[in-house]
């Protein structure tokens, strides 16, 4: 069975991946929020029935855990100490994956595809499975676990309409980014759908700070829900959506590099098997470790 539901959501990852290849301007941008309540269990379940998903109860997901805890400390929300090992760097993990498809390849630009069409599709493609991946581990990820929306030594600054910088939670820190994403992607003057409605002269500035936001959010699973997301047994289908994210964010230069260089010990690894070079990930290993006792704020 195991078996039959990998298969599954390996075609199912290529299918929405891949479908954008063709009859692009039929793209539509559902409605998608951070689910909690209700909704994500309605939403979970019909993931779980089309072999998307495969989850394992709260109740098992917290026994199987305990393999992964090795803290015998309480949760505080802090930042994990410099020594600690980064577990979702280990081969067993790093190897999962639900498909060993080229993404190299998928995130090109097809021919008499125009570049505005190609961004939107992928961009409001990333967004629902990245806002997926979290609502698995959304639970786990509260005001008092999470406390600032932090990834290693790095701490995110959420900053309002008005520039206004807010501290806050890493809950709260992803409502605001998956709200105001998703208040981008279903706007028809931002992200159009119609034939022959042009795409505004900011488009691409917009897609840029999305992905930017995007990154975070899956940085932020990495550096402190991977136990959990190894619990679900769900570390192959983050594994895949960080490499396909990751090498088409560079492929059309959407993220500076810089903004990436605190996941380069992860993206050289899973991206080095996908014919992916490593934009500044030397000087970023180095920048890391000289900066592993001090927080950084963005």
């Amino acid at each position: 069975m195991e078996d039959v539901l990998s298969g599954a959501a390996a075609l199912s990852w290529l299918l929405s991946s891949v479908g954008s290849q063709t009859g692009v301007r039929s793209r539509q941008a559902s409605s998608c929020c951070v689910f909690s309540g209700e909704h994500e269990a309605e939403y979970r379940t019909q993931q779980e029935q089309q072999g998307t998903f495969s989850l394992a109860g709260a109740s098992s997901c917290n026994l199987l855990l305990r393999r992964f805890t090795k803290s015998k400390g309480k949760p505080n929300g802090k930042k994990p100490a410099p020594e600690e090992k980064k577990l979702y760097l280990e081969p067993e993990y790093t190897k999962s994956r639900i498909t060993d498809f080229e993404f190299k390849e998928l995130v090109m630009l097809p021919r008499e595809i125009d570049l505005n069409e190609w961004l939107a599709s992928n961009t409001t493609t990333f967004f629902h499975h990245i806002n997926l991946q979290y609502s698995t581990i959304s639970e786990f990820c509260t005001g008092e676990s999470c406390q600032t929306m932090a990834v290693c030594n790095t701490q995110y600054y959420w900053y309002d309409e008005r520039g206004k910088k807010i501290k806050c939670t890493a809950p709260q820190y992803v409502d605001f980014v998956m709200s105001s994403v998703q208040k981008l992607v279903t706007d028809e003057d931002v992200f159009p759908t119609k034939y022959g409605k042009e795409f505004p002269n900011s488009f691409e500035s917009l897609v840029k700070k999305i992905c930017k936001y995007l990154f975070h959010v899956l940085a932020h699973i990495y550096s402190s829900h991977f136990k959990e997301t190894l619990a679900l047994e769900l570390h192959g289908h983050l594994n895949t959506l960080y490499t396909h994210f990751i090498l088409f964010i560079r492929e059309f230069n959407l993220v500076d590099p810089k903004e990436t260089t605190i996941m380069d010990d992860l993206t050289e690894v899973l991206c080095s098997s996908s014919g992916s070079s490593s934009n500044g990930s030397g000087n970023g290993s180095s920048n890391s470790a000289g900066a592993q006792n001090h927080v950084k704020e963005r």
